[in-house]
């Protein structure tokens, strides 16, 4: 437990000192946010406030993955060198779903391309991550494919045919939901850094050593992180962070076989995507709206909640979740 703390500590520090040197980098060279007219009106004064600093995230993740990595294949001993081999693929999958978020973020923000990375080609490529990463976990590393029932406290094998299909979609849409989740200043950090120490807790009561250090370090370099954040935010995560968030989240769920867990613990962006579903499909059909504006957090928003009180209850409604979560594994 000590080594976990200091590897969260350590995290914590590397993503501050990058941040600062981060940052500024992206101010000089004018790398802002670029706001939705038809979003909230009051988001548009956040127009030019740096993004793409999920970059931060990943440049830490990189090097905290390198320190872990190479602390333990260094060992003798064989439980350390299969630690290390079995975080190697965790660490991969999470950059990978961050390259094609930065992909498009460079497209929008650098290149000037206001499309950005064309959606169907942003969904092939967290397609692309999450069936190598599935197909290396079952056939390379031996994974089984039974999954943990909530509260039930037993598992169910699903068969490879269903299981594989299934644990992409759950990896997709966690992605995206996670996405959808950042709009306001800090939210998507804070909720997303509660889900992930929840899935870390689940690690240490399962004694699933890779996915502690991972949890450690990313939790760290999310606490760095939205120290700049916060309202009113000195930088936004863009989809370079959102993604990469949401794949971690995903693949530690899948990693740790609690997939359906996500629905409780992540009810937060569970709420957020059923509220884009539902309004999209409702315009269409009646052209009104059932929420003032989509997703969730937006509703509030207009409603006259300030974003750090959208943040804060969304922030204890998580935890609420996540606490629950746990008792039920």
């Amino acid at each position: 437990m000590e080594y976990h703390i200091k590897i969260l500590l350590l995290a914590f520090a590397v993503a501050f000192v990058i941040s600062l040197i981060i940052i500024p980098i992206l101010r000089k060279r004018k790398i802002g946010q670029s706001e939705r007219e038809e979003g909230p009106k009051s988001h548009l004064k956040k127009k030019g406030t740096p993004t793409m600093g999920g970059i931060i995230m990943m440049i830490s993740l990189v090097i905290m993955g390198g320190v872990v990595y190479f602390g333990y294949i260094r060992k003798d001993a064989q439980e350390a060198q299969s630690m290390a081999k079995n975080f190697l693929p965790i660490l991969i999958a999470v950059l990978g779903f961050g390259l094609v978020g930065f992909i498009d973020d460079f497209k929008k923000v650098v290149l000037k391309n206001t499309e950005g990375l064309k959606p169907r080609y942003k969904m092939l490529g967290l397609l692309i991550v999450a069936t190598v990463f599935i197909v290396y976990l079952i056939k390379v590393m031996g994974a089984g494919t039974d999954i943990i029932i909530p509260f039930a406290k037993t598992t169910v094998t699903m068969p490879i045919w269903a299981y594989i299909p299934f644990s992409i979609v759950v990896m997709l849409a966690t992605t995206n939901a996670i996405n959808l989740t950042d709009g306001i200043d800090g939210l998507s950090t804070s909720v997303t850094t509660i889900i992930l120490t929840c899935l870390t807790v689940i690690g240490i009561v399962t004694g699933v050593k890779e996915i502690v250090v991972f949890g450690a370090s990313l939790i760290g370099i999310c606490l760095a992180f939205l120290l700049f954040n916060l309202h009113p935010a000195k930088i936004f995560m863009g989809d370079t962070g959102s993604l990469l968030l949401g794949g971690a989240v995903s693949v530690m769920a899948i990693y740790l076989k609690v997939p359906l867990l996500l629905l409780i613990i992540a009810i937060v962006p569970v709420l957020e995507t059923l509220s884009d579903i539902i309004q999209v499909a409702h315009y269409k059909r009646t052209k009104k709206r059932v929420f003032k504006m989509a997703p969730l957090h937006h509703h509030f928003e207009l409603s006259g909640w300030n974003e750090n009180k959208i943040v804060s209850v969304f922030s204890i409604v998580t935890l609420i979740t996540c606490v629950i979560g746990i008792m039920a594994i």
